[in-house]
């Protein structure tokens, strides 16, 4: 508790009361919520058109929309990758296992920040996926992969990828395979006793896992900015923008307010589902 309070409940009341505030060009660059005259307290100022300028104006609407795509799209195509990977871990012999885990984990040895510069490397013009495809006589004229979506997903997935397949393999190495086996003395085949046995008790692992990769996908700040759209910015990087750049701290702190307001609500389903989960395990 005493963590959450002071890393997470007091940023954010301050964060919560600028958003409230109206910009002005001294330090610090937003007007007090409340007008104190003679030690005694006179009025509360309120602001509300930040919040109202977020829903009015298409830059922030555009971006909000876009960021939900991109998270979306992303966790997709991350669970499609990452559950046969985590089932093939969780499957495999124990020495296998182990070394399997490494080798997910092991691209976070390196600096995040180097492996998304890697990807400009791969995906440029002159790269290396060009040169090779144009060697092997495959394509004639380079491909233009980055600064568009397909980079943006590209890296996105590579990024959080490990955080999909981490709680899925927690999950599916606990399964009872002896259920398995039942279902095919019953006479179910492979797909049928996956898709009635493995995938309704891996459930609490893909939204696990869902939510860890769609979470910090939505604030994405890196990966769009240099291997993203010029044209389409996410709501990470204007959240940006408005701090550093325009110095609009109360129209930036009703940004990030909505923002946490848009990622608390599949929190909350989860912590729901995993709730009624439990009670109908007892």
């Amino acid at each position: 508790m005493l963590w959450l309070v002071v890393l997470f409940l007091i940023p954010f009341i301050i964060v919560f009361k600028i958003s409230f505030a109206e910009v002005r060009l001294a330090m610090p660059p937003y007007t007090p919520l409340l007008e104190w005259l003679n030690g005694r307290l006179v009025a509360v100022k309120l602001n509300f058109s930040n919040y109202h300028y977020l829903f009015t104006d298409a830059l922030y609407v555009s971006s909000y929309l876009y960021s939900l795509k991109v998270a979306a799209v992303s966790t997709l195509l991350c669970l499609l990758l990452g559950y046969p990977m985590a089932y093939s871990i969780a499957r495999a012999g124990p020495t296998s296992r182990n070394v399997l885990l490494m080798l997910i984990v092991l691209p976070f040895w390196t600096s995040f920040l180097l492996r998304v510069y890697a990807w400009i490397g791969l995906l440029k013009t002159n790269g290396v996926i060009n040169n090779v495809l144009m060697a092997l006589g495959i394509i004639h004229e380079p491909l233009t992969m980055l600064q568009t979506d397909f980079a943006v997903y590209i890296g996105i997935v590579y990024s959080y990828l490990p955080f999909m397949i981490l709680p899925l393999y927690s999950n599916l190495e606990k399964h009872d395979l002896t259920l398995i086996e039942a279902a095919a003395d019953l006479g179910a085949r492979p797909f049928t006793a996956f898709r009635r046995i493995t995938l309704p008790q891996s459930m609490p692992g893909i939204i696990a896992g869902s939510l860890l990769v769609f979470i910090p996908a939505v604030g994405e700040y890196v990966i769009p900015s240099l291997l993203g759209r010029t044209d389409q910015l996410m709501i990470g990087r204007v959240l940006s923008d408005e701090f550093f750049e325009n110095r609009d701290w109360p129209v930036a702190s009703a940004v990030a307010i909505f923002m946490l307001a848009l990622l608390v609500v599949p929190i909350m389903l989860f912590q729901r589902f995993e709730k009624r989960t439990l009670e109908a395990g007892k």
